[in-house]
């Protein structure tokens, strides 16, 4: 936990993360030449999943009983399905609407959550405050509400049912991301490797996948690098990727079949399911495939802007796309033989094996933005209270944002293996993956219906017609995707339940958990009634104690009182929490205020973060926290309006914003001192004995001085000096050790939640002493039993 700056946490991959870099450095009003190098960016983590889908999108269309009875009215019914859902859906929804509803410039599913909690009361998120809604960035593009906004406002605000079945959505949109993070890798790679057997026809199927298993190991292996120190190929790789299919497109419509330009007629659509019927309404399973990766283009918009995204797929990526499409249609007008292998078919011979490589390449580059999306999306979950702790390791220095996430990592190694050997082909995969990528399509429909109400200001009539227009096409296609549950359609299901299990039963626990601290506190009047020496004896030193209220005493103190004769000359509580924006101000990150009267030494501090930033633990906090402390006393003994005893009960509430320490009273000296540092040297043979070699090493130590200047209030003076003696007396931490119990009575799925979910999820993630980068020696645990 740290006070210093944090940057942007990307979402994507290291392109992305690059790019938001840029996008920071450079400002919101970006020059034309910035927007194009954003757009360059882009197109190595925003479209390298959009850009493999030509891989499997016929492959899979015509998997089923969509048989050829007149070749070339049904290819060219397919291609218009594609050629309109690929206008629709990325083009239209995406590109014209979804991209305009940025949270302070920030795109994804909690992006347009946050945006509505802002505006409504929607929040389920514990410790919660008035004094969130200081931060700078939280009323940005907040607009007074009137009118129908204001009802649907304060019609989900009384409405408890509504605003849990609203999260559930949230939560199952971000389940379904997470699948795609074993799907995507899977039929990517597979669907690349699978072209080798139109060159080596005879290769049986399990070497195929043993070549896709390597890929992905290594893939997933080298997670643990960062992305950083080769980015910088994502986006020629796709390039050259989209300049390959595209003039491949061209060659094909030019030399089998020119006309096929007559499939932009949505008559073509209606003939298709005229014919086939049910065989039709069945393959468009395969065709929504065409889409997939489209949602990364509102995901990833933190990391560029919206010029740069609108102009990479506008300009480039969607008329390689189209292009691409035609050509294979074209191609299998007059080779209906060839489905199985039909983009790699009608790759001309002379450029197979290096659209081969290429092709491979970008299965990978487009793997590994999705797998990258996943960490930060966890990482997201985690600080929202709604995923259990795990380590985030930082991979760059450079970029802030960068993260890897090892549990995550290997988990998504192992269903991906497990999905690639279990279903040995990309049909049974596409059909998983058309079901996940269509449910978090809709998912952003339902949120983006809210906002056009609530933050647009717009009438109901427009929220409808795009719910309607919108949503039916992406309901078309859930439908045509659960007819094939049996066939590959379970997987995202299963994936999709167990993830958002997860989820629901760790922000329930840990919900229930914060009601009992909230409902236990320790009251004001019992911390008065002890007096200054708080009933015990006060030792020298600083105790920090760690909990989740906001405000009071949390119980965890009360118990220790009870326990042990003995507390801290100063207590400081402090909460760290997450705020509903993405990102909070450096200079707004903390809070800092006074429990009881000023004798008593006790502080509180808030630390909020952004639902985007990092969680970055450093060395210099409690240093940090000295300070701001220092210049908090001094902001007080400014208030002289404020009567004495006014101030000591007033201060029990009361919060002053501070960020990086620049006009404390104290003076931080800053000095560099040699320690030996011992070594063990192995000895060569079993008679020798180890040797300590000592090596000097630079060890930084800070000190604090309370500087004599007249200015300085003799009162003021001692409570610093007090501060000061503290601080060199040492620093303790003090966590609550939380054992979770269910009530009795209780409904037996609450006793399951609670007493066996919960409990084993709390007992393997990462426990808060880690996660706070507490150091071990100074730590101080206090068990407690809460029944909720």
């Amino acid at each position: 936990m740290d006070i210093e700056e944090a940057a942007a946490a990307a979402a994507g991959g290291g392109g992305g993360r690059a790019g938001g870099a840029v996008r920071q450095r450079c400002g919101k009003k970006a020059s034309y030449a910035t927007a194009l190098a954003l757009a360059y960016q882009s197109l190595g983590v925003v479209y390298g999943d959009l850009s493999t889908s030509p891989l499997y999108v016929y492959k899979s269309t015509f998997s089923g009983d969509l048989a050829l009875r007149e070749q070339e009215d049904e290819v060219l019914g397919v291609l218009s399905f594609i050629l309109w859902t690929f206008t629709l859906i990325p083009l239209c929804k995406y590109v014209f609407f979804v991209l305009t509803a940025d949270d302070n410039g920030e795109g994804g599913t909690f992006a347009l959550y946050s945006l509505l909690c802002r505006h409504a009361n929607l929040s389920l998120l514990p410790n919660q405050q008035a004094l969130d809604e200081q931060v700078s960035t939280y009323h940005a593009g907040v607009a007074r509400q009137s009118g129908l906004s204001y009802w649907v406002k304060a019609f989900l605000e009384k409405r408890h049912k509504f605003r849990v079945g609203l999260l559930l959505v949230v939560l199952l949109g971000t389940s379904m991301v997470i699948g795609d993070g074993v799907l995507t890798p899977a039929i990517s790679v597979l669907s690349a490797v699978q072209g080798i057997k139109v060159k080596v026809p005879n290769l049986q199927e399990r070497y195929v996948v043993i070549i896709a298993c390597v890929i992905l190991v290594a893939l997933f292996a080298l997670q643990h690098f960062g992305t950083r120190n080769v980015a910088f190929l994502f986006a020629p790789i796709v390039i050259a990727w989209l300049i390959c299919i595209s003039s491949i497109g061209v060659y094909n419509i030019i030399h089998w079949n020119p006309k096929v330009f007559r499939a932009i007629s949505p008559v073509y659509m209606y003939n298709l399911l005229k014919k086939s019927k049910k065989v039709g309404w069945e393959s468009l399973g395969g065709i929504v495939l065409c889409i997939t990766g489209a949602e990364a283009m509102f995901a990833d918009l933190g990391h560029f802007s919206q010029s740069s995204i609108k102009i990479a797929f506008t300009g480039f990526v969607y008329p390689c796309l189209v292009l691409a499409y035609m050509g294979e249609a074209a191609y299998l007008c007059k080779h209906p033989h060839d489905l199985h292998r039909s983009f790699y078919r009608s790759v001309p011979e002379a450029v197979f094996w290096p659209v081969f490589i290429v092709a491979t390449l970008a299965a990978v580059v487009g793997s590994q933005a999705v797998i990258s999306a996943t960490f930060s999306i966890v990482n997201q979950c985690s600080a929202l209270s709604c995923f259990p702790r795990v380590k985030v390791v930082h991979t760059s220095n450079q970029i802030y944002g960068q993260i890897y996430i090892p549990e995550v990592n290997w988990i998504l190694m192992c269903l991906c293996l497990t999905v690639t050997i279990g279903f040995k082909d990309t049909n049974m995969i596409g059909h998983a993956y058309g079901l996940a990528v269509t449910t978090v399509m809709f998912v952003t429909t339902c949120l983006m219906a809210l906002v056009i109400i609530m933050v647009w200001q717009r009438n109901i009539f427009a929220a409808g017609a795009f719910f309607i227009f919108f949503g039916s096409i992406e309901l078309l296609y859930i439908s045509a995707c659960l007819i094939k549950v049996l066939e590959g359609g379970w997987v995202p299901l299963a994936l999709s339940s167990i993830v958002m299990a997860i989820m629901c039963i760790w922000h329930y626990g840990t919900s229930k958990k914060y009601e009992f601290d909230l409902q236990n506190k320790v009251s004001m009047e019992t911390i008065l009634s002890l007096g200054p020496g708080l009933g015990i004896v006060r030792v020298p030193g600083i105790g920090l104690i760690y909990t989740e209220l906001v405000t009071g005493v949390p119980a965890i103190f009360g118990h220790f009182v009870a326990n042990l004769p003995a507390f801290h000359k100063v207590l400081v509580f402090i909460c760290i929490k997450s705020v509903h924006v993405p990102y909070v101000p450096i200079e707004e990150r903390c809070l800092i205020g006074r429990i009881g009267p000023k004798e008593y030494r006790m502080f509180r501090c808030i630390v909020r973060y952004g639902y985007k930033d990092i969680h970055h633990e450093n060395n210099d906090f409690e240093n940090h926290l000295v300070m701001n402390i220092a210049e908090f006393m001094k902001r007080e003994s400014e208030e002289d309006n404020v009567s004495h005893n006014a101030r000591n009960h007033e201060f029990c509430d009361r919060m002053s914003v501070f960020g990086t320490p620049s006009k404390s009273l104290m003076k931080m000296v800053v000095s560099e001192d040699q320690e030996g540092d011992g070594h063990l040297s192995y000895p060569r043979s079993p008679m020798e004995e180890p040797v300590v070699s000592v090596v000097p090493k630079r060890k930084k130590k800070v000190r604090f001085e309370v500087p004599v200047s007249p200015e300085i209030d003799s009162g003021i003076r001692k409570e610093l000096m007090e501060l000061v003696e503290a601080k060199d007396a040492g620093v303790a931490y003090i966590l609550g050790h939380s054992y979770v119990k269910a009530k009795r009575p209780c409904f037996i799925l609450k006793k399951f939640a609670i007493d066996f979910a919960y409990t084993f999820l709390k007992k393997n993630c990462r426990g808060p002493s880690i996660s706070l980068g507490i150091p071990h020696i100074s730590l101080i645990e206090v068990g407690m039993i809460y029944y909720v």
